[in-house]
């Protein structure tokens, strides 16, 4: 069976952002937040997070952003023939570009888009959840990450060290 997945990220200027990773029953199952982020590392860190929950399994992960998309599927491609750099100055948030990129290529996840806010009910309850985890309020079954104590790449072990079905929650 192949798993399902919804992703968002929430970010409000000065004031942090949050994460979050639900699963086929609208719930969240990872949960995080980093103080002074933005909207790119919160959308960004979903998606490693649920790369990394799928781990070696089929998987559709469901996102709103196009730009993490286009990163995957057409920048990352060529900034790895030129030694990730790009013409036009530095690659922001290289760090998770390249753990991402990783993810993805070693990973069966297929990331499908979804328009924000347009009635899809996953892609809603994302939005909600990922804006109540910048707020620091998680649910008590989700794995609860906050970034200015661990680094995604931390993150991304700590998902992957669980049993298989310990991930079914």
């Amino acid at each position: 069976m192949v798993m399902r997945l919804w992703t968002d990220g929430s970010a409000i200027q000065r004031a942090g952002g949050g994460f979050v990773v639900l699963n086929d029953k609208h719930v969240p199952v990872i949960m995080g937040k980093e103080d002074k982020s933005t909207n790119i590392r919160m959308e960004g860190m979903a998606l490693i997070c649920a790369l990394a929950w799928a781990n070696d399994e089929e998987a559709i992960i469901q996102t709103d952003s196009q730009f993490w998309i286009d990163v995957l599927q057409k920048y990352a491609p060529v900034w790895i023939k030129n030694d990730w750099t790009k013409k036009g100055g530095p690659i922001k948030n290289l760090e998770l570009v390249k753990l991402i990129y990783s993810l993805y290529k070693k990973g069966k996840a297929e990331i499908v888009w979804v328009k924000g806010h347009s009635d899809d009910k996953g892609n809603e309850a994302a939005d909600e959840w990922a804006n109540r985890a910048r707020h620091g309020k998680g649910l008590a079954s989700a794995l609860l990450f906050d970034l200015s104590k661990s680094g995604p790449e931390d993150i991304v072990e700590s998902i992957k060290a669980l049993k298989p079905r310990e991930k079914r929650g």
